[in-house]
């Protein structure tokens, strides 16, 4: 299996190398990692200016190369610009869960859409920031034998998994709603950041992945880069304008 990596937390990730060490029980790895943190990027790509690409040391047997872009010009790179055919491309394992409304706004997700766009099986990793890295890598182990057991990849090609610290065990979700509470906060002299809380509703259903993280159970989701609304589109079927 040759499988490619990439991240939002940057090429300097302490998870990075773990997730490379990992992945080479299962095959032939390539990292193309950012070159600094691009939290917060999506699917967005840089077709504006030449773009900085530089072959680092980061893991023995392991090609890696950090990229002055965002997560999914570094698929695009590892696709496109290596010339690979990859089987499969993780994202992650990022630093702080992606779930509900806020993975349109994830790097890390932002690249196995990238990524699937591309034709290309891809898988989004997630833990929680205040985590120990040893137990979140134990639920990966945990993930793939499960993905593995039920031929969840050959069901389907593009996946969000977040893993918690200590789990209950795995549930298949759907996308939930609101994760995190949003605000902009003054800092004076004309400047504002943007502030956000982790969200819990008072009723959990952990049919959704925001609900079951607060379970403690590890959450994947199958997911769809198809925006159109299906049920709308078949509502409306039969009206035109000529």
């Amino acid at each position: 299996m040759k499988i490619l990596i990439t991240n939002d937390d940057g090429i300097g990730a302490e998870a990075l190398p773990h997730l490379a060490a990992w992945a080479k029980r299962y095959g032939d790895v390539t990292v193309v990692a950012p070159k600094t943190e691009q939290s917060g990027k999506s699917q967005a790509i840089d077709f504006h200016r030449e773009i900085e690409i530089k072959e680092v040391p980061l893991l023995e047997g392991v090609r890696a190369y950090a990229m002055d872009s965002t997560p999914a010009d570094c698929v695009r790179f590892g696709i496109l610009g290596l010339g690979e055919q990859y089987d499969l491309v993780l994202s992650g394992i990022n630093n702080g869960y992606n779930l509900g409304h806020d993975i349109v706004y994830s790097g890390t997700v932002g690249a196995i859409f990238e990524a699937y766009r591309l034709g290309v099986k891809a898988i989004a990793l997630s833990k929680h920031r205040t985590d120990a890295l040893g137990p979140v890598m134990q639920g990966l182990d945990e993930v793939f034998a499960f993905i593995e057991e039920h031929g969840l990849l050959e069901k389907h090609g593009l996946y969000n998994v977040n893993i918690p610290e200590e789990n209950r065990g795995i549930r298949i979700t759907r996308q939930g709603g609101v994760f995190y509470t949003d605000g902009f906060e003054y800092r004076g002299n004309d400047r504002y950041i943007q502030v956000g809380d982790p969200y819990q509703k008072e009723v959990l259903d952990i049919a959704y992945d925001t609900d079951a993280i607060w379970e403690k159970y590890i959450s994947i989701s199958p997911l769809t880069i198809e925006r159109t609304d299906m049920n709308v589109f078949a509502a409306l079927q039969g009206l035109e304008k000529v």
